[in-house]
């Protein structure tokens, strides 16, 4: 087994609001191998973006408060200078966001913020930084690079803006990629075309990639390890085989049984009933409890833990636990 590039250790992240403390990690871990792809999915809301976020030291402190331990590369990113973690990055760590359209400046060509990327990451000249920009656009399957450089960000289509990002985090060469939901809003071609192209450019630089989305169907076909998260737990870690084929916690199960599937009998769906908790109003115990058809009384009552059930397969849920 290769060592781990990223490790996360009890990840904890809360927002101190007008209205109470929302806890949107809570005391999660996790870990991702060198040139490995960890699909991390759960429905909108139970704290994905902020995991990755929290990964590339991008929570605003106030609101915001970070604890727990995430080690990059051997570095204990919590304890990096803002210069240190600066030079991190870009160069060895590089974010494709959820919407381009609030990511990328829409007062600059595409050409200028790749380029300023090239210039304060690489120290390139405006030269060399235009030839290379020109190389990432065609390298992520933009047509005519030399001409798209000098656009600006409203007239890309959505796949092209998708790709545009895509180029930009791969300019400076890192070593680990997060996808935050890269295929939202764009329609089914369009997403599986992107999601190729993010498998093929792990597979052509030996990135490791952590994959963010709401789609099971998306991580069984880019992923080789998956975390499920619900109401900011992780209640679910395994591999691909391990999660679809062998499901062991109620939520998962779900959603799986929530996926459209071509050779199904019967063409209605069986989704999960409920609604996702209020954060600032957590029940207590396993927060998945009001919705789980399996929910005991401890369920009620205290929330579990991860345990291994199998190697490298953990489950949060009391089901395990007697």
């Amino acid at each position: 087994m290769s060592e781990p590039i990223l490790q996360v250790k009890d990840l904890t992240v809360s927002f101190h609001l007008k209205r109470g403390i929302l806890t949107a990690v809570d005391s999660n871990s996790f870990s991702i191998e060198k040139g490995e792809t960890f699909g991390l999915v759960g429905e909108s809301g139970s704290g994905k973006s902020v995991t990755a976020r929290a990964i590339m030291r991008l929570i605003r402190t106030p609101p915001g408060k970070t604890s727990g331990e995430v080690v990059f590369d051997g570095d204990k990113v919590f304890e990096l200078s803002a210069k240190q973690m600066e030079s991190i990055r870009g160069s060895k760590i590089a974010m494709v966001f959820q919407e381009p359209m609030s990511a990328l400046n829409p007062v600059f060509t595409v050409g200028a913020q790749i380029g300023d990327v090239l210039r304060t990451n690489l120290a390139m000249t405006k030269n060399e930084a235009k030839e290379r920009t020109v190389e990432l656009l065609r390298l992520v399957g933009i047509p005519s690079p030399e001409k798209r450089l000098n656009s600006y960000v409203h007239e890309f289509s959505g796949g092209m803006r998708q790709r545009v990002m895509l180029a930009m985090a791969l300019s400076c060469d890192p070593m680990f990629l997060i996808a935050d939901e890269p295929t939202t809003a764009l329609d089914v071609t369009i997403q599986a075309t992107i999601l190729e192209l993010i498998k093929d450019m792990i597979d052509r630089f030996g990135m490791s990639l952590l994959f963010i989305t709401h789609n099971l169907g998306v991580v069984a076909h880019s992923c080789d390890k998956i975390g499920v998260m619900y109401a900011s737990h992780l209640v679910e870690l395994g591999t691909k085989e391990e999660i679809f084929n062998n499901p062991q916690h109620p939520y998962t199960l779900g959603l799986l049984n929530s996926i459209p599937r071509m050779d199904a009998n019967e063409k209605w769906l069986t989704p999960i009933d409920g609604y996702v908790c209020d954060m600032l109003d957590p029940p207590k115990g396993c927060k998945f409890n009001p919705r789980c058809p399996k929910a005991m009384d401890i369920c009620r009552e205290q929330q579990p833990a991860l345990k291994e059930l199998a190697p490298g397969h953990f489950s949060a849920c009391h089901l395990h636990h007697s």
